[in-house]
């Protein structure tokens, strides 16, 4: 875990230097070449510098023990983190578009930005690039969900400094300089489109699920290879940041002693982590064969999947 938590501070403050360095220069180019596209290039870098920060204050938050308050460790700040930067991706996109559509319908004057715009678009793509695929290369090695919406988000970037790039081509082959205010609505659009899908990804694991649904098959399969379980149920698998809690309920032989029992659900929970990766606890509940008592709704039998 600690090597874990150094890995997302470290690419988080790779992500601080990075954009941060990206969006002012973007910013104040863009503002001197009078370029509102470019400018609203800037605007999304700096939202990445915001969330670069989230993420390094969120790994500091990782690398806590579980207490009496939160038992099951702090995980979740993760997942928490991702959703506030959803947000954050939101309101910057919305205060992208707002400023847009305003310069659109009072008709202000639109005149033809500096060419210089065109270059600081072309560097914003070559650092975007390399920002993304570290980010994500990082991401999927930690298991951090965080990293790999950051990655996502950086790889939208590409596409929106492509799109401004573009457009600013067009702009100067076209002579029509208005083109610059509908290319910064485009972009703000793709931003609003962005921080909803980060938003949405995160409710699985907030909502105590998982998104790889074939690792109940998975479970199934592992269980049905141990002598002496039988009617594996009430299946409860959950995401705790990369880690995975298992809860099973079981039936063994009810002649069975404490002892004897207790030994087939150990081997259980070991060859649960032995072959299903990322798996951080495992619960056995045991119950005698045959045993009606306990109906619940909660979990995932075998007629389930």
């Amino acid at each position: 875990m600690p090597e874990r938590e150094q890995e997302i501070k470290k690419a988080s403050w790779v992500g601080i230097i990075g954009n941060g360095f990206l969006a002012s220069m973007k910013i104040s180019i863009g503002l001197y070449a009078g370029s509102l596209a470019v400018v609203g290039d800037g605007i999304d870098s700096s939202t990445d510098v915001v969330i670069s920060i989230i993420t390094l204050i969120t790994a500091r938050i990782l690398s806590r023990p579980p207490d009496k308050k939160y038992p099951y460790g702090y995980g979740k700040a993760d997942t928490i983190a991702t959703k506030v930067l959803s947000f954050v991706i939101f309101f910057a996109g919305l205060q992208l578009m707002i400023t847009s559509i305003t310069k659109l319908v009072t008709g202000e004057v639109a005149v033809m930005p500096d060419k210089l715009a065109i270059y600081v678009t072309v560097f914003s793509i070559l650092g975007k690039l390399f920002l993304s695929y570290y980010q994500f290369r990082i991401g999927k090695k930690t298991g951090s969900a965080m990293l790999i919406a950051n990655g996502k988000n950086m790889q939208n970037d590409v596409l929106i400094s492509s799109s401004v790039l573009l457009g600013l081509i067009f702009i100067f082959v076209l002579k029509i300089p208005i083109l610059d205010r509908i290319t910064a609505l485009i972009v703000s659009f793709w931003i609003l489109k962005v921080a909803i899908q980060i938003f949405m990804q995160t409710n699985v694991e907030l909502m105590d699920g998982t998104k790889d649904c074939t690792v109940y098959d998975k479970l199934f399969k592992v269980i049905e290879t141990i002598e002496g379980v039988h009617n594996p149920h009430r299946v409860r698998v959950r995401s705790i940041g990369d880690k995975l809690m298992i809860a099973i309920d079981i039936e063994v032989d009810g002649n069975l002693s404490l002892s004897q029992a207790h030994k087939i659900a150990h081997q259980v929970e070991h060859e649960i982590q032995l072959r299903i990766e990322n798996v951080f606890d495992v619960t056995i509940h045991v119950e005698p064969l045959g045993d009606k008592i306990s109906e619940k709704k909660l979990g995932i039998s075998r007629d389930k999947l």
